[in-house]
């Protein structure tokens, strides 16, 4: 990742979500100052609730939690400035038919005037050299292409921090590649959620989440290889009842 981007702070304290009267999360508490943060955990172990919670699209049922500050639940438009968020599926973000119209939309959403909205497409599609995209329809695009306009409509609108949740799986190795290089280049500070440890190599801090709960904490250094040792253990037992739904 690009050691340039100024760090953020992330801070959870004790925070719990609830669906049809399940803990998906329980009692998560986060702190964090860093431009790379990693969350690595199995499927269904509640990584995708807390990246929306992170970037304000769910509300905490208890406990407390902070982005540079702000509450992103509490406080829309500040969050808009503030943080961007990828998800694994593009066509869950992707409201608008054409690139161009897609790109535009948040930065209208910032108070941007039709007209210098357009200019910021424009200077985005050039920075990505994909002018010829401006009026090309979504529909017409790769999955991976879509993922890049995605990136690139989040981008356009500055934030400080970026929430990746696992947006590069299902991705092929070059264009998992062509993404990631992508990224680097940006100069933002992110927190990549992924079930991957290859995703989360380096990071300065890494938070392992396991049935919605912190299992460890620290330098991807030291938790990655005891990740990947319980997933090795998991993956030999004969019992499938431990299988991730």
């Amino acid at each position: 990742m690009n050691g340039t981007a100024p760090p953020v702070s992330i801070h959870l304290d004790a925070v719990t979500w609830q669906a049809n009267g399940r803990e998906v999360l329980c009692d998560v508490s986060i702190q964090a100052h860093s431009s790379r943060i990693g969350v690595v955990g199995r499927n269904g172990s509640g990584k995708s609730t807390l990246a929306r919670l992170m970037a304000g699209l769910l509300r905490p049922d208890r406990g407390r939690l902070g982005i540079d500050g702000i509450d992103p639940a509490r406080d829309r438009k500040a969050a808009l400035r503030t943080l961007g968020i990828l998800f694994q599926n593009p066509e869950h973000q992707i409201i608008f038919p054409t690139v161009c119209e897609e790109l535009a939309f948040g930065l209208r959403q910032l108070g941007q005037s039709r007209d210098q909205a357009g200019d910021e497409v424009r200077r985005i599609l050039a920075r990505f050299d994909r002018a010829h995209w401006h009026d090309a329809p979504v529909s017409a695009l790769s999955q991976g292409q879509k993922h890049l306009v995605c990136m690139m409509a989040v981008l356009a609108m500055r934030p400080r921090l970026l929430i990746l949740d696992e947006p590069f799986a299902g991705l092929d190795i070059p264009t998992r590649r062509q993404l990631q290089r992508q990224l680097d280049r940006a100069g933002v500070a992110v927190v990549h959620i992924s079930h991957d440890p290859a995703d989360l190599e380096g990071y300065d801090r890494l938070f392992w989440l396991d049935r919605g709960r912190i299992a460890a904490q620290g330098p991807a250094s030291e938790v990655l290889p005891r990740f990947t040792a319980e997933m090795n253990r998991l993956g030999e037992l004969d019992d499938l009842a431990d299988l991730a739904g």
